[in-house]
């Protein structure tokens, strides 16, 4: 407990008022220039958060993506994509969204490397219901994130609407193994069968996030649609509950007594993200939008003036217990939280844009 027990209080969160278009624009085009000041050079999930998150941003400001962006994935385009896990289709989303803004033949070809690669006999392995297997045994959150944002922006751009429906089927598998039957929240993953219930709060993250960027996608509202929006809303609700007042969730996001004051900044980024986006969809609007927006003003606390999210937690494989969730790096800047970050600033960006939308 001494961790949780000698844990820094939280920052003053930002009065809401100030988190105008301006100020949230400024804030994230700081942010996507650290990121790609990081000297980033792997095809790899990271990589492919901060890319995610630049395009999200060009999206929301109505401005050009960061150049970055397109520098970095026709480098892997010319040099060669090195694929070896489930986490390398991360930057393929990516590829696909330059694809839709340029019609550039090679971001379709890049695609379509990839997928040739996801069908390849003994790539990947499944779990006994479906789930794709983040390691042989083990089914991870990570893993609707990484391949279903791949997967859905592949379908919506180039026209494949059972890429988005293969996404549904993978958020709903994994679901069924990682959401908390009573609490709605979800596990990190699953060990040769049994779920470690570890509610890890970047875990929460990607499930939410790939199950917005799901429903967006699939505008038909059949039976599928809807049992995404149900296990979606249960788990925001639910965060909102746990949320404290200052805003940034702890890491694991359900009070645990090794963790309770150990607070994580690229989880409450993407459930930000989540909720603003949710809340678009008709998910519980007021709620959720209350809760983003308290989200967003404690997680502004903590953007550097250089543009770091710090309380960035590492990289962070399958844990057994509550305490090797609590690896903090203030020391080093974390690819994720930068993309994470720009994921939520770029909602809240969208939210004041809505006609009659206020903090």
């Amino acid at each position: 407990m001494s961790q949780a027990a000698l844990a820094g209080p939280p920052l003053m969160p930002a009065d809401q008022s100030d988190l105008t278009p301006g100020l949230l624009a400024a804030t994230a085009e700081r942010i996507a220039e650290r990121a790609a000041g990081m000297g980033l050079r792997q095809w790899f999930w990271g990589e492919g958060v901060v890319l995610q998150g630049m395009l999200r941003l060009a999206e929301a400001t109505g401005r050009p993506p960061h150049p970055f962006a397109a520098e970095f994935i026709d480098g892997h385009l010319r040099g060669g994509i090195e694929l070896g896990h489930v986490n390398d289709l991360a930057p393929g989303a990516a590829c696909a969204d330059l694809y839709a803004m340029t019609g550039e033949r090679r971001y379709k070809d890049g695609c379509e490397r990839l997928l040739r690669w996801l069908r390849r006999d003994g790539v990947l392995t499944r779990d006994p219901g479906g789930a794709i297997e983040h390691w042989p045994g083990g089914v991870w959150a990570d893993t609707v994130f990484m391949a279903g944002t791949f997967l859905i922006h592949c379908g919506v751009h180039t026209g494949r609407s059972e890429l988005i429906a293969e996404a549904g089927e993978q958020i709903l598998a994994h679901a069924g193994i990682l959401q908390h039957p009573q609490t709605g929240l979800y596990a990190h993953g699953s060990h040769q069968g049994s779920t470690i219930w570890c509610h890890w709060g970047r875990a929460n993250a990607w499930a939410a996030l790939a199950s917005v960027e799901y429903l967006e996608a699939d505008r038909r509202h059949g039976g599928t649609s809807e049992r995404v929006r149900g296990i979606l809303r249960r788990q925001l609700l639910a965060l909102a509950a746990h949320q404290p007042a200052h805003g940034v969730w702890d890491v694991l996001v359900d009070g645990q007594p090794e963790n309770r004051g150990i607070l994580e900044t690229s989880a409450t980024a993407g459930i930000a993200a989540a909720m603003f986006r949710a809340a678009a969809l008709g998910i519980e609007p007021g709620r959720l939008r209350a809760a983003a927006w308290r989200a967003l003003a404690g997680l502004h606390a903590y953007v550097a003036p250089d543009g770091t999210l710090t309380r960035t937690s590492a990289g962070t494989v399958l844990q057994l217990i509550p305490f090797g969730y609590s690896v903090i790096r203030n020391d080093m800047i974390q690819p994720w939280g930068q993309g994470l970050a720009l994921h939520a600033y770029a909602a809240a960006l969208n939210d004041r844009a809505r006609p009659g939308q206020s903090a």
